[in-house]
């Protein structure tokens, strides 16, 4: 019951974490669509680039540790 309700959890937490990073992406890029200096809206596409991977692949790797720490089969641990 404890690995269903943390598997569960942990599909939420992903899904809503991967929402809000588009949304997040989204506002941003609408944002340096607007731009009017070149130089500015380079650097805010750079900015741009580097959060939209900083965002998604720290959901990835959140989906991943959790699944693994949920679904992995651990050795019982030794009596010292």
């Amino acid at each position: 019951m404890k690995r269903l309700l943390a598997s569960v959890f942990t599909a939420l937490l992903v899904v809503t974490m991967t929402l809000a990073a588009v949304f997040l992406l989204t506002k941003a890029s609408l944002v340096v669509a607007k731009m009017t200096n070149p130089l500015m809206r380079a650097v805010a596409v750079i900015a741009e680039l580097v959060l939209g991977v900083v965002l998604l692949l720290g959901t990835v790797y959140l989906a991943v540790r959790l699944a693994v720490r949920i679904f992995g089969d651990a050795p019982p641990p030794q009596p010292d």
